[in-house]
């Protein structure tokens, strides 16, 4: 009995895109190469980026999560106050990644831990050094500008030590 052999189909061959000699395409291809390609300006792509450069796999959880941090602009959240927010969000995530995640981006850079009290810590989306004002009762928090605090007169280090980051927090209350 003859062998009958299928015919494969071959993928019809594809024409590269002509290149432009305007300068102008030329600079802007240049330009999205080193910005990340052409999906650079895509929020989730720039974060995948953001996270690969401090050396963090972008898995789908610090995506995720990057997202909720990152997508708001500058602010201070809580671990439980992003549980929340992945919640609403029907991010499938628990407390504890949360505080992994948190811890992550912390170590890497992403975000700045303010510790407001041995039992509450604030993570801070701006990691520029600048000062908090604390507003007691409602527990948040409000940036003061780092040329508000005077830092001319900090105290002597104990020997063998030196000050690497001084935090201030100022606590408020309402006026009855």
């Amino acid at each position: 009995m003859p062998r009958i052999r299928p015919q494969l189909r071959q993928a019809p061959k594809v024409e590269p895109m002509p290149q432009s000699k305007d300068k102008t395409d030329s600079s802007e291809r240049a330009h999205r190469s080193a910005m990340g390609g052409p999906l650079a300006g895509c929020p989730v792509h720039d974060l995948r980026a953001k996270l690969r450069a401090v050396g963090l796999r972008p898995t789908r959880q610090r995506v995720a999560l990057g997202w909720l941090l990152f997508g708001k602009g500058d602010r201070h959240l809580t671990a439980e106050k992003l549980l929340e927010e992945a919640q609403a969000s029907r991010v499938p995530v628990s407390l504890a990644t949360i505080y992994n995640c948190l811890h992550q981006f912390t170590q890497a850079g992403l975000l700045r831990e303010v510790a407001v009290d041995g039992s509450k810590a604030y993570f801070d989306t701006n990691v520029s050094h600048h000062d908090h004002f604390l507003i007691e009762g409602s527990n948040t928090l409000i940036d003061i500008p780092q040329v508000a605090v005077d830092m001319a007169h900090l105290p002597q280090p104990p020997k063998g030590t030196r000050i690497t980051r001084v935090e201030v927090v100022v606590r408020l209350r309402p006026e009855d």
